[in-house]
């Protein structure tokens, strides 16, 4: 890619360029300072909600002790006699592992010496201690006897800072003691996965799982305490997920005898006044009180987690780096970015500009749950924010500069137009290139004779009333106009944005604009006015397109012999028509219909060139004029006149006699008189003729006409009509009038 090119290519996309960064940076530095910490959070939690339903995990049952089974006791705690009974009953369940989620460091009471031996006799017993804490008083010791034993698990939680918990501590070293104190729930997985064959690596794999640590900036997490060994928990699901019977149903052999054999059983207290319960993702359900889950449970799911990754390889979450994360959100502004911007030729808001926004939205969503469901951690309030920032950042840029582009660009035909204009670095700057194009004409004609009958205001109505439903016409047809003149329009195919149909687009914009002018004659009668006739000239070459003009005053448009040839065509139109030249029926040839072909020799051209008058065009478009067929009446007496030629805008000295043999409202037949005239004026040639009547001689008004290509006798020759005065319209009405209510008799 060359310099030029790659200016081009910075310049087009300069709205990605500068957005995309600026909008990622801010979101990533408003995610480093923690402020969307809750919010991802918020989606997180939401992920966890919409999973779907997991399959029970039988390995790990719970027996809750709640409120009633206290009333059953009799007594405001259970007693070491109370517990190591109920710990034997257990124990002949023969589980492979018993989780005591209940502290036990109370002075000495009826049946502590009991409750010992049961704590000496039972290997698969686990109990708790909290050593998490800023001084004594925030832990709790454990028992002694199972510490001496090695058979103690901490069982601390880990809270967020909005009271929830979504990581699981595995292991915990004090940095005063040294001492690694196992967490509760590791403590019970290792004891099932040891009669499984599984035991523990130095670098922390379990079976088919390596554990990785949590780090404090993981996920959704900013300056996360990551202390000890943590990891993000995996939920097996909500409250009463596992197989939970009461302390009293176990006292009083209510539950199946197999019940516990070869698992792990978890006691632990599940009454809400017992005060040993917490806020999980599950607990922020929309249409419910937020409801939480009891301790034993949490760390049911999190040895759950341990036993089910090591043994079927069950995913832990994971989650992007931070320089992964970064670029994440850059995409994802990117995103925003590149679909507002190629959407830039469009309103402001649009249908489809909503529609791309929510689908790249949607598919963000989309792609970070399904990534959730295969255990990846996405970021997704910060790519989502990038997203909407950009869409943001460049409709507003598009708002602001609009009002600019108007300023220097003047009005064009389409938003495409004004767009495309600034796709080039140099697009503001003076200066055109050769390119190119297909240029397009029409006049109106004999308008301006008509219109120095009428009063200003009338004439401006009319003007607007018609360049209106042009330029509607031309807009569809993706024409850019350059210059309104009076009745005139110059309109260009192919600047400033070049398309391999520009030359159909024209022509078929011309058979459209004149089918439109039965509208803008419909409105004429409306209005008390008469018809209006309009030609068209099409003309396809090289020209210089740019901006002409000088700092203060800039006008795009072109310049070249090209568009002089343009206006010379058009200057052979008679109203109605629409004649290309060979450039254009050559890019054209395969589908216009022609209705003639003539050779003409336009001023400034050396050669003669053929020149084609256009029927309709097939095709896509497939638009085609209405057949016209002038029936000339014979006059019974013929009118005397006296004729001059026309060039250009000047009217020839010289004058010729003759007189108007036949009639019609837009044409007629001259037999010129005159003995110093041989030959008639050729084809395509204007001429200015005025009535004289026998008795009364003497101007009636100037008629304009363009001799015609018609078969005629020597010694005549045809005309139509491109301006004539009214009282000549009513004269030649009321005259035809006459003769075919004479021939009907």
């Amino acid at each position: 890619m060359d310099a030029n090119n790659l200016k081009n290519f910075l310049w087009q996309g300069r709205g990605l360029w500068s957005t995309t960064p600026v909008i990622a940076i801010t979101v990533i530095l408003i995610r480093f300072v923690g402020l969307l910490q809750g919010w991802e959070w918020g989606v997180f939690d939401q992920y966890v909600r919409w999973r779907p339903s997991q399959a029970r995990d039988n390995r790990i049952v719970i027996v809750g002790i709640d409120e009633q089974d206290l009333d059953n006791l009799k007594q405001a705690t259970i007693t070491d006699q109370v517990l190591a009974n109920f710990l034997n009953k257990l124990k002949a369940r023969k589980p492979r592992a018993i989780g005591l989620d209940v502290y036990r460091n109370l002075p000495e009471s009826p049946g502590t010496s009991e409750l010992e031996q049961v704590f000496k006799s039972t290997p698969n017993l686990v109990g708790i201690e909290k050593v998490v804490g800023k001084n004594k008083y925030e832990r709790v010791a454990p028992p002694p006897v199972l510490k001496s034993l090695g058979q103690v698990g901490a069982n601390d939680l880990v809270v967020d800072s909005d009271n929830k918990v979504r990581r699981a501590l595995m292991y915990y070293t004090n940095t005063e003691t040294k001492e690694t104190v196992y967490s509760f729930s590791l403590h019970l997985a290792l004891r099932y996965l040891e009669k499984e064959g599984v035991r523990a690596s130095k670098d922390f794999r379990l079976g088919k799982t390596k554990f990785i640590r949590f780090e404090s900036n993981d996920g959704g997490y900013v300056h996360a305490n990551a202390g000890g060994y943590q990891i993000l928990m995996n939920y097996r699901g909500n409250n009463n997920y596992f197989d939970t019977v009461s302390m009293r149903d176990i006292m009083e052999d209510k539950v199946p005898a197999g019940w516990g054999r070869d698992r792990i059983i978890l006691i632990g207290y599940t009454g809400e006044s017992l005060k040993d319960s917490f806020f999980t993702p599950f607990s922020s359900e929309l249409l419910s009180f937020s409801k939480q889950m009891s301790g034993v449970e949490i760390h049911a799911n999190i040895t759950s987690q341990i036993i089910s990754a090591a043994l079927e390889n069950r995913y832990l979450f994971k989650t992007f780096s931070e320089p992964q994360e970064w670029v994440w959100i850059i995409f994802w502004s990117g995103v925003g970015a590149f679909l507002t911007w190629n959407l830039r030729l469009q309103n402001l808001f649009t249908f489809q500009r909503a529609i791309a926004v929510v689908v790249a939205g949607g598919t963000l969503l989309g792609s970070t749950y399904l990534a959730f469901l295969w255990g990846w951690w996405l970021p997704v309030v910060p790519p989502f924010l990038g997203l909407i920032g950009s869409v943001v950042a460049i409709t507003a840029y598009i708002a602001r500069t609009a009002g600019d582009i108007r300023k220097v660009f003047g009005r064009y035909l389409t938003d495409a137009v004004v767009a495309n204009l600034l796709e080039s670095p140099e697009g503001l700057k003076l200066g055109g290139e050769r390119r190119q194009i297909t240029i397009f004409t029409s006049d109106l004609r004999g308008f301006t004779a008509t219109s120095e009958r009428l009063q200003p205001e009338e004439v401006v109505k009319i003007l607007n009333f018609y360049l209106e439903c042009m330029a509607d016409e031309i807009t569809k047809y993706q024409g850019t106009i350059d210059e309104f003149m009076g009745d005139g329009i110059l309109v260009l195919f192919g600047a400033p944005t070049a398309r391999k149909d520009d030359a159909v687009r024209a022509v078929a914009c011309g058979v459209a604009m004149q089918l439109a002018m039965v509208k803008v004659n419909a409105k004429m009668q409306e209005w008390g006015l008469p018809p209006l006739e309009m030609g068209i000239g099409i003309n396809t070459g090289v020209v210089v397109v740019g901006n002409i003009g000088s700092e203060k005053r800039t006008k795009y448009g072109v310049v070249g012999s090209q568009v002089n040839l343009t206006y010379r065509i058009e200057g052979y139109t008679t109203g109605g028509q629409i004649i290309i030249s060979e450039s254009t029926f050559q890019e054209v040839e395969s589908i216009v219909v022609i209705d003639s072909q003539t050779q003409v020799t336009p001023k400034g051209v050396q050669e003669p060139i053929n020149v084609y008058k256009i029927a309709g065009i097939a095709g896509e478009y497939n638009l085609f004029l209405s057949p016209h067929h002038e029936e000339l009446c014979t006059l019974p007496e013929p009118i005397p006149i006296e004729y001059s030629l026309v060039d250009g805008k000047d009217i020839g000295s010289s004058s010729f006699k003759g007189v108007l043999v036949r009639l019609s409202i837009n044409e007629a037949e001259i037999c010129f008189v005159s003995e110093e005239v041989q030959e008639p004026p050729c084809y395509l040639t204007n001429i200015k003729l005025n009535l004289y009547t026998p008795n009364q001689p003497g101007e009636t008004g100037d008629i304009y006409a363009k001799v015609l290509e018609k078969p005629a006798q020597v010694g005549h020759f045809c005309i139509r009509f491109t301006a004539k005065p009214p009282e000549i319209i009513s004269k030649f009405s009321n005259l035809i009038e006459q003769i075919n209510s004479q021939n009907a008799q």
